[in-house]
């Protein structure tokens, strides 16, 4: 293992920020970086040596290999936590426009959401079905619907959720709004009792690894789809219609005052969902 990549390694190990695949991602995402520097001609580096030539150097060769705006930016926001980690954030600029990396996301009208429906009835693991359950209930991702802690997480009116199940580590509520949601989380309570959904004797990684079979034997894929499911609920529920995405009306369709519900509609479940920009929830939503 060069210097670098050891580096980079033991930055990672001592700067824990993110949920277990955040971590996984960017630790994946630095080594190689590493390598492609190394094979660009950049030897004897550390972890301390980052400069803008070296990250000059990785965006011209991605730019290069086609790909996609998104993948770029993940892999920007990695270099973005290396540079911040070394005291040198100030190499690379806040805004990946500056550096010709679009920022627009590709959004259409097409619903991406999902219901559990029968494949529900498949799963054998009862903490996997609760935990598909809660993602459903609540528009929770995969990981904080198997880290979920109900004791800890039930406040009556609203949900917890800690930042440490969550992506980016940041905490947030969801409303309790139905008796389905109540009739979940009581359910919840009796399987888990004062732990989580990962049974006692696996790790949250054995319990994903379950939680990815047995939706794979069920038929049961891109159960992302359930959080947006969630969204267009939660949006027709704030604003009396569907989302464009479901079928309701455009932006260009709104009475000003319907404008004004749609806003205020996005930037609620744009928290619920843990994002801090209404771009992303347009996804969701269209």
């Amino acid at each position: 293992m060069d210097d670098l990549t050891y580096t980079l390694r033991q930055l990672c190990l001592r700067n824990r920020d993110g949920s277990h695949a955040t971590q996984a991602d960017r630790q994946r995402s630095l080594s190689l970086a590493a390598r492609q520097l190394r094979e660009a001609g950049f030897r004897q580096m550390r972890a301390i040596s980052l400069k803008g030539k070296h990250v000059e150097a990785l965006l011209q060769r991605w730019q290069a290999e086609g790909l996609s705006a998104g993948t770029i930016k993940n892999r920007m926001a990695h270099l973005r936590w290396w540079a911040e980690k070394i005291g040198k954030a100030g190499i690379l600029p806040a805004d990946n426009t500056k550096l010709g990396i679009p920022e627009c996301r590709y959004v259409t009208n097409e619903s991406k959401a999902k219901e559990l429906g029968d494949g529900l009835g498949r799963i054998t693991d009862p903490h996997v079905r609760m935990s598909l359950r809660l993602q459903a209930a609540f528009g929770l991702r995969r990981e904080e619907s198997i880290k979920f802690q109900p004791r800890y997480a039930d406040r009556s009116d609203h949900i917890a959720i800690k930042g440490s199940w969550a992506k980016g580590g940041r905490d947030r509520t969801v409303p309790i709004m139905t008796p389905e949601q109540r009739a979940v989380l009581n359910e919840a309570h009796r399987l888990s009792g004062s732990g989580s959904l990962i049974p006692a004797h696996k790790t949250y990684i054995q319990q994903r690894h379950v939680y990815d079979g047995q939706c794979k034997a069920a038929g049961l894929r891109n159960m992302h789809g359930l959080r947006h499911r969630y969204a267009q609920m939660r949006y027709e529920a704030l604003t009396g219609w569907k989302a464009p995405a479901a079928g309701g009306p455009t932006a260009g369709q709104l009475a000003p005052t319907e404008r004004h519900r749609d806003k205020y509609a996005r930037l609620m479940i744009s928290q619920e969902l843990g994002h801090d920009r209404l771009a992303i929830v347009a996804v969701y939503l269209g």
